[in-house]
C-alpha cells in the first residue's frame, strides 16, 4: 500500500513540475524586469545606434515621432508590492480562552518612465527618466 502511494505523489510532482514556465526574457541581460535608472544612465550614450539600445532595454512600449518625425522611444514600467503581516496567539484553559489577532498591510509603488529621442540616422541624441517611489 504504501508502495503504491509513494508512486502516487511522485507521478503528481512529475506532472505537475511539467506545469512550470520560466518568465519571458527581454534584453541583453536575460530580463525586462531589470530596467533602471542605472542601467539608463550607465549604458545608454549619446550617439548610439537603436540596435543598441533595443538590445539593452528592450522593446519599448511605445514608438512615436515627434514634430520633425523622428522616432522617440518610450518605456514605462511600473511595479507594485504589498506585504502582509498577521501576529496572531491564542491559548486556552478549559474554561478560560483568549486570543489576539493583528495584521498589518505595507505597499509601495514604483514608476520609472523612459525617453529616449533619435536622430534622423536612428542614434540617440537625448534621453531623460523619471523614477517615482511612494
Amino acid at each position: 500500500m504504501k508502495s503504491k502511494f509513494l508512486w502516487m505523489v511522485l507521478a503528481g510532482t512529475i506532472t505537475l513540475s511539467g506545469c512550470y514556465s520560466h518568465p519571458t526574457n527581454a534584453g541583453r541581460d536575460g530580463s525586462a524586469t531589470n530596467l533602471t535608472v542605472g542601467k539608463v544612465q550607465g549604458e545608454i550614450k549619446i550617439g548610439m545606434p537603436g540596435s543598441d539600445v533595443a538590445a539593452i532595454l528592450g522593446s519599448p512600449n511605445i514608438v512615436t515621432t515627434d514634430e520633425k518625425r523622428r522616432e522617440v522611444w518610450i518605456y514605462d514600467k511600473v511595479s507594485s508590492n504589498r506585504v502582509d503581516t498577521r501576529n496572531s496567539f491564542g491559548g486556552g484553559i478549559i474554561i478560560l480562552g483568549g486570543s489576539t489577532r493583528q495584521a498589518e498591510s505595507t505597499s509601495t509603488q514604483k514608476t520609472l518612465t523612459i525617453i529616449i529621442k533619435f536622430d534622423e540616422e536612428k542614434k540617440v541624441r537625448d534621453f531623460a527618466y523619471n523614477y517615482t517611489q511612494f
